[in-house]
């Protein structure tokens, strides 16, 4: 038997516990042997990030996705039999991608857990419209999963009190959450509270302008 240690991760819910939760949701994976995860990104700030909000030490790679055989990818991979099965308890699942649904996040860190997600596998974008030629901003939120999509639409018209945003599908098949101007206005503010640590620093840049003082 390895020698490896399994409780590497103290499960205890924290601004910074529930971001590295948003970041596995979107950009992690968890092994099929009941122990092993692992975060993947183009950002070795979301790697490295990610690694203090959890107190893990393991080391970070690099790897090839899809069908670039250049390693361009940051990863962490590590196990532990018990936040493994604490994921499993909040509603994570290996192959998750497609058939992820609502998770068990407290309220309180849903804003958190939510800036995770928008990190991994979100943007912020500011554009100007082709006829009025005013800017305008998106905030959006990716994934194979609908119900998922849905079930985060539900958290921030409840905790947020913010009623727009909608669901489309790309050309390339996959489901966006998507919210204009003035309701990402709100959600960026409801994301970036002021005490906010955790956050990868060229979208937060992309958001602050829109931030209250």
């Amino acid at each position: 038997m390895s020698g490896e240690r399994q409780n590497k991760v103290g499960i205890v819910w924290s601004p910074a516990f529930a971001y590295a939760i948003g970041l596995l949701t979107t950009d992690g994976n968890l092994s099929k042997d009941g122990r092993h995860m692992e975060l993947t990104s183009k950002d070795r700030e979301i790697i490295t990030t990610f690694k203090k909000c959890l107190g893990i030490k393991n080391r970070v790679s690099k790897k090839a996705r899809g069908q670039v055989k250049a390693r361009e990818y940051f990863r962490i991979q590590f196990g532990d039999k018990n936040f493994y099965a604490f994921l499993l308890s909040i509603g994570l699942k290996p192959a998750k991608s497609k058939i992820l649904d609502g998770l068990k996040i407290p309220d309180h860190y849903f804003r958190d857990f939510l800036r995770g997600c928008i990190d991994g596998d979100g943007n912020i974008n500011v554009f100007i419209h082709p006829e009025s030629r005013h800017p305008q901003l998106r905030t959006r939120l990716v994934s194979a999963s609908p119900p998922f999509l849905r079930w985060v639409k539900q958290k921030i018209y409840r905790l947020a009190k913010i009623n727009g945003g909608w669901i489309e599908v790309r050309k390339h098949g996959i489901p966006v959450l998507v919210y204009a101007k003035s309701d990402s206005v709100k959600l960026l503010n409801f994301m970036y509270y002021p005490k906010a640590e955790c956050f990868l620093k060229r979208k937060y840049e992309v958001a602050q302008p829109f931030l209250r003082v």
